[in-house]
């Protein structure tokens, strides 16, 4: 790589000397700071209406998403992803404030850290690598679905100079990036349609509207709850509600922005330190929260930010507007930030993955995977119940995928007196049962050779299949033969099988090879393939 810095939409280099390459360079410094700034504007309101949503002041959303975006800028696994207040967290943690009061959805709050600290300690973050494609695809676009229903409130019961300051912010985003990208069209569009409203006294819906802003910042402290197994029990089954739930949404961001960004992230690290934010957020007062998939996008795909830095001062810059600058962001219309978001979701929709030739392309299966997990995340609004039953469905279309190209080719030797079954494929749960009625128990010659060198024996299903298949053909008199199972599968029926004596799986004994071998060749006419269906 050359000495020179790269531009921002770059993977940020390795440190050399001191300070890594970014930090030297002007662009990525503009790029980061106007990142953050955006995504800070855009924070406001969302954290709002989440407070609302979760029932408690609309200062300990802005809390948390102040709180969050901080911590993991700095103890995070996954540069340049934005952590904030969120609606999944807030429908979860909801009940709690109403039933209990908020000084218990704050214990709430630091318990789900500390379960989220454990579970990344554990290493829950590796389950993320059986998540299958469609179930990310299908959670990705039911993200961006969400985010862009969540704008529709904005647009009814209004002035129509809503409508049409929503219809300027969206030709604002896309024309402003075709003239310079310097500074992020977000920013431009938010400050342009405030000034417009506010020169010309146009009466909309603003930012002051969704609720008063902070004046100062949070203290710390504990929460005042009894500290008694009493209250354990009340807020453990909400705690770990969130932390799972936290943990899903955030770390299927964080796999986002490593497609997007082609870099890789600490997966681990990124649990721990969801797990760390939420115990400070907690200790501060706020509602807690996990990755927002909207401002990421925002952050990462529109703005251009790659780093830490922009991270930190979504969150730094979030305190700065409410406590400081509180009376100019009050005045900014919400017509503006529902246009920005509306391109955030349209941004962030995998579009590709509905079109008409990618759907005629892709199996029917992983299509229904898809969709399933979007329509579960868009009725639910849980995103951790999308990916279980996503995944859930996808393992059984796959079991069930796998399970037809099992099969069962037979040669019968020419004297009649010995028949192989060639076997092919995975042997588990799914075929075992039909892979056992393939034999003529009744009509095989009375010696039988079952050739397994081109199987796999997953499971003790398959094991109870292959001695079922033994005890069908004793009934009759007849010997049975396995051959060709190889080691993992020996040592499975060994310890598992019922009707296989001790050692008998060891390797083939002598005489197969010659059953299964030239004399089964000398009659290849005489073969017969089934398939396991």
């Amino acid at each position: 790589m050359s000495s020179a810095a790269p531009a921002p939409s770059s993977p940020v280099s390795r440190p050399r000397g001191p300070l890594p390459d970014w930090l030297r360079d002007p662009r990525v410094w503009r790029t980061e700071v106007l990142a953050g700034l955006v995504v800070a504007l855009a924070l406001i309101p969302e954290a709002i209406a989440f407070s609302v949503i979760a029932g408690v002041d609309p200062a300990r959303g802005l809390f948390a998403s102040f709180t969050m975006a901080v911590t993991t800028a700095i103890v995070g696994g996954r540069r340049a992803m934005i952590s904030a207040a969120t609606g999944a967290v807030a429908l979860v943690i909801a009940p709690v404030n109403r039933e209990h009061g908020v000084q218990f959805l704050v214990a709430t709050v630091i318990l789900a850290g500390l379960f989220q600290i454990v579970l990344g300690l554990v290493g829950v973050a590796k389950l993320m690598r059986f998540v299958p494609r469609p179930v990310l695809v299908g959670s990705v676009n039911s993200l961006a679905a969400l985010v862009f229903l969540a704008q529709l409130p904005e647009t009814r019961n209004v002035p129509w100079a809503v409508y049409a300051l929503i219809a300027a912010g969206i030709v604002l985003l896309v024309l402003f990036p075709r003239v310079t990208r310097a500074v992020p069209a977000p920013l431009v569009t938010i400050a342009v349609l405030t000034l417009v409203t506010v020169a010309a006294g146009i009466a909309v819906p603003t930012v002051g509207d969704r609720g008063a802003l902070p004046t100062a910042l949070p203290v710390p402290g504990l929460p005042d709850v009894p500290f008694t197994l009493g209250t354990l029990a009340t807020i453990a089954p909400y705690a770990f509600a969130v932390a799972l739930v936290g943990l899903v949404e955030s770390l299927l961001t964080a796999k986002l922005v490593d497609d997007l960004t082609d870099t890789p992230s600490n997966k681990t690290r990124e649990s721990v330190g969801q797990g760390v934010a939420n115990v400070v957020t907690g200790l501060l007062g706020g509602m807690g929260g996990c990755a927002v998939i909207g401002q990421t996008m925002m952050n990462v795909k529109v703005a251009g930010a790659r780093t830490r830095l922009s991270t930190f001062l979504s969150g730094a810059f979030l305190m700065v507007l409410c406590i400081v600058l509180g009376p100019v962001v009050s005045k900014i219309p919400m017509a503006a930030l529902v246009a920005v978001m509306v391109i955030v979701s349209v941004t962030a929709f995998d579009w590709r993955s509905v079109a008409p030739a990618t759907l005629r392309r892709m199996p029917v299966g992983e299509t229904v995977v898809m969709l399933v997990t979007l329509g579960c995340v868009l009725v639910s609004h849980n995103l951790a119940v999308g990916v279980v039953v996503g995944t859930v469905l996808a393992a059984v279309v796959f079991a069930g995928r796998v399970a037809r190209r099992t099969e069962v080719a037979s040669v019968t030797d020419p004297d009649g007196t010995t028949v192989v079954h060639r076997v092919g494929g995975q042997l588990f749960f799914g075929s075992a049962e039909e892979f056992a009625d393939r034999f003529d128990h009744a009509g095989d010659p009375d010696r039988v050779v079952i050739d397994l060198s081109a199987a796999r024996v997953w499971d003790t299903s398959a094991v109870a299949a292959l001695d079922a298949v033994e005890a069908a053909y004793a009934r009759h008199g007849k010997t049975v033969v396995f051959t060709g199972l190889d080691a993992a599968g020996a040592r499975l029926r060994a310890r598992t099988g019922v009707h296989a004596p001790a050692g008998a799986d060891a390797g083939p004994p002598p005489e197969a090879g010659s059953a299964g071998g030239g004399q089964a060749e000398g009659r290849s006419e005489g073969a017969s393939a089934v398939s396991v269906r």
